[in-house]
């Protein structure tokens, strides 16, 4: 017993070494190089980063803003209503997430250009032309393609909210005379504070970091991309991690103010469903209204999806709604570019790594927290939710700053001559709160006596959990590498900052190099990004059917 219970506390504080020196290090490392005052003084006197940190956090107020919207609606409606079609309902919410925002922008230039198809509507019932994406139209179109990627996450957070809730408390307020409106905002929107503090504080954060879609866009008057730019002058030039600090001070006071706004109130924590909520059945045609909500949320969402297969498949498609010519040139053509093949081989190298750091760590945190219960597990918990509220920027920021600062750490993940492990443990430490969520998930759905059962019949406590504890919880297990290794293959920051040399670009970091060659690049960058909209389908409807509904968990800090 003693001997197991050293085991375990050497287990734990191996995997705290591991999440200081590559989650905490790195963070301290760019505080470090950018708590620099004059040159924070500097960038706040300046105009053009004023603008850009004005800009960043004007796109993360609307994106949230529009994804609460939405998730919201389609949150109630499923939660209250009985409805045909009710069981796809959280597999068709996960459709925007097959695709990164930024390679979705792709499809959503071809819809919105000034030759694109809405354009071509306008012009064929005698309307002008608008510039959607000249001026203004930059922003909110950023903003729109980060809300229809980013709001499954808040959707998702809030149906898990919901579930929690009592519909007992309802029936109660009810029989005290409180009508439907007030019902729901005395008793069920209180309650729903959790589920917006989770999917609000993660996609306002993201929104205010994203760097791929503006920078597809060429939206450059935005902090990340000033970063993102200020890259070649990092040895002459400190300003990037100051920007950077900047970030990860706003992100970190964007998240206490949603926590204070959305704390949840005192005792509501204890209220938890334990009847299911109760469904209401419509009746006639009106049955059909929510499954049709669902339907054009999804529509809407997978708009850029559909014109980025256009896009790929069409020889010409200039001011017409629909493609002229198809053909399969565009596959050829990415195919046979230089970057392609080696960018797809080294994205599979590094997910493949990340995939299995995250899964060792994400199950050794789960297991101590939820099942070995150590003294500090819940610090180590909260340590491995921190990469959620972390902007992946600053991450790769970090690891980029260690590669320059210490020794060791070049000797082990240089940028320039070998990125692998250095791609691979940044992805990793990215995905690791999946993991961990998932596998936690399972373990509180498996009766422990199940494992003090085996151990009464003599079995040792690795014989236990490779017989009785991972087959219970393999589904959870596949969940979490699936959502490490897919996110993996299609991550964006880390990509675009820590893959320095063509040889070693992943895909990512490909498909941009290739949207910017004039003339075909978009289109062989489109071909290319049904590839990998293809792949991160199957994972995303293969995680849903596992799951169901609570999928929700993973994106939960």
């Amino acid at each position: 017993m003693i001997f197991r219970r050293v085991i375990q506390y050497l287990l734990m504080l191996l995997l705290a070494l591991f999440l200081v020196m590559f989650l905490l290090l790195p963070l301290f490392t760019v505080v470090g190089e950018g708590c620099d005052w004059q040159l924070i003084i500097e960038i706040f006197r300046s105009p053009v980063y004023r603008e850009g940190l004005f800009n960043s956090f004007a796109i993360a107020l609307v994106t949230t803003g529009i994804v609460a919207m939405i998730s919201l609606t389609l949150a109630l409606l499923y939660d209250r209503y009985d409805f045909p079609g009710k069981e796809y309902c959280s597999i068709l919410m996960l459709l925007p997430m097959i695709l990164p925002p930024f390679v979705g922008a792709l499809g959503f230039q071809q819809i919105l250009g000034y030759y694109g198809v809405v354009n071509s509507i306008l012009t064929q019932c005698g309307l002008s032309r608008i510039d959607f994406l000249g001026g203004e139209g930059k922003f909110w179109s950023v903003c729109v393609i980060e809300a229809l990627h980013l709001y499954p996450i808040f959707y998702l957070n809030l149906i898990t909210a919901l579930g929690n809730i009592d519909p007992t408390l309802s029936d109660a307020a009810a029989n005290l005379g409180a009508n439907r409106r007030q019902r729901f905002f005395r008793i069920k929107l209180p309650l729903l504070k959790s589920g917006f503090l989770a999917g609000g504080s993660i996609v306002m954060v993201w929104s205010f970091t994203e760097l791929g879609t503006p920078l597809m866009f060429g939206y450059n008057r935005v902090t990340p991309v000033q970063v993102f730019n200020g890259l070649h002058e990092l040895d002459n030039n400190p300003l990037p991690y100051s920007l950077v600090v900047i970030m990860l001070t706003v992100s970190a006071l964007i998240y206490l103010l949603m926590r204070k706004i959305f704390s949840t109130p005192s005792g509501a924590a204890a209220v938890k469903g334990t009847m299911g909520s109760r469904a209401e059945k419509l009746a006639g045609w009106r049955k059909f209204l929510p499954a049709g909500a669902f339907l054009l949320v999804a529509l809407l969402s997978v708009m850029p999806h559909l014109a980025l297969i256009g896009s790929a498949f069409s020889l010409r498609w200039y001011d017409s709604v629909l493609p002229q010519v198809f053909t399969l040139e565009h596959f050829d053509n990415a195919l046979s570019n230089p970057l392609v093949l080696p960018s797809i081989v080294n994205s599979l190298r590094y997910s493949a790594l990340a995939m299995l750091i995250a899964v060792i760590c994400g199950t050794l945190t789960a297991l101590i927290s939820s099942r070995w219960k150590l003294r500090g597990a819940g610090l180590l918990d909260l340590l491995s939710m921190l990469p959620l509220a972390i902007p992946g920027l600053v991450i790769a920021f970090g690891f980029l700053g260690m590669t320059a600062e210490y020794a060791w750490a070049r000797a082990i993940f240089n940028p320039v001559e070998n990125p692998l492990w250095l791609l691979a443990i940044a992805y990793a430490v990215r995905r690791i709160p999946y993991v961990v969520r998932a596998v936690t998930a399972g373990l509180e759905q498996t009766p422990e006596e199940l494992e003090n059962a085996a151990r009464n019949f003599g079995a040792g406590p690795v014989r236990t959990m490779c017989r009785i504890t991972f087959p219970l919880i393999s589904a959870n297990l596949l969940v979490g590498g699936l959502f490490a290794f897919s996110f993996s293959m299609l991550e964006v920051s880390d990509s675009l900052i820590l893959a320095q040399k063509s040889i070693f670009f992943p895909i990512t970091k490909a498909l941009l190099e290739l949207s910017q060659i004039l003339g075909a690049g978009p289109a062989s960058a489109s071909a290319f990004g049904v590839w990998a909209m293809a792949f991160l389908a199957v994972t995303l409807v293969s995680a849903g059917i596992l799951m169901g509904r609570k999928i929700g968990a993973i994106f939960k800090f």
